[in-house]
C-alpha cells in the first residue's frame, strides 16, 4: 500500500526568534455553501462543530478545539482536522459530519502548511507578505488569501506570534525558500 508523505520531510527549523516547522498531519476539506443553503449551512456546521459560520476572513475553532474553520469568502469554507481523526478518509468524514448541506472536497494533498512562530514571526512575514499583520488588522482567528514571492497563500494567525502558511504543495519548496530567506534576512 502506498502512503503520503510529508512534502518537505517533516520540516521542524529553530532560528533566534522563529520557529518554522511543516504542519504534515493536517487534512483539508473544501466546504461549499449551496446557493441560498446560508441558514442550513450555519445549522449544519454548529450541530457538527458547536460554532456556527465564522464571518468571511476569520476562522473558528470547533467546540472540542481538534477542528478549525476557515471562512474564504461567502460561500466557501475550509475545515481543518488531524489526518488521523477519521479512518474513512477526510472527505466522507465531513461530509457525513455536514449531513450532506455543503458540497464537499478533500483538499489534503493540494496544500503544504508551516507554521511560523516565534517573536519574530510577523517581522519576517512583512518582507513577503502584502497584508498588515498587525494585531489590531489582522487578529488571532483572522485568515487570508494573499501572495507571497509570486506564490498563492492562505495565511491564518493562530496565535498571538503564531500563523499558518498554507500554498500550492506542487511550490513547497520555493515556498520554504522564500520564507527562510525572509527569515535569514530578519534575524
Amino acid at each position: 500500500s502506498l502512503t503520503a508523505e510529508p512534502f518537505l520531510g517533516r520540516l521542524e527549523q529553530h532560528y533566534d526568534n522563529v520557529k518554522l516547522r511543516e504542519i504534515y498531519d493536517l487534512a483539508v476539506v473544501s466546504a461549499a455553501i449551496p446557493l441560498r443553503k446560508l441558514a442550513s449551512a450555519n445549522k449544519a456546521l454548529t450541530a457538527a462543530f458547536r460554532v456556527g459560520l465564522p464571518e468571511v476572513g476569520m476562522s473558528a475553532l470547533s467546540k472540542k478545539g481538534n477542528m478549525r474553520l476557515l471562512r474564504l469568502s461567502s460561500d466557501q469554507a475550509f475545515v481543518f482536522l488531524p489526518r488521523a481523526q477519521q479512518n474513512t478518509g477526510a472527505e466522507p468524514h465531513i461530509a457525513n459530519l455536514l449531513d450532506g448541506v455543503f458540497y464537499t472536497t478533500d483538499q489534503s494533498d493540494v496544500w503544504v502548511t508551516l507554521e511560523l512562530s516565534g517573536g519574530g514571526a510577523r517581522r519576517a512575514l512583512e518582507r513577503i507578505c502584502p497584508l498588515d499583520l498587525t494585531p489590531k488588522a489582522f487578529c488571532v482567528g483572522a485568515v487570508a488569501r494573499t501572495s507571497m514571492e509570486h506564490l498563492g497563500t492562505i495565511i491564518i494567525r493562530n496565535g498571538e506570534d503564531s500563523f499558518l502558511l498554507m500554498s500550492a504543495s506542487s511550490s513547497a519548496h520555493s515556498f520554504l525558500h522564500a520564507l527562510e530567506t525572509s527569515i535569514k534576512n530578519t534575524t
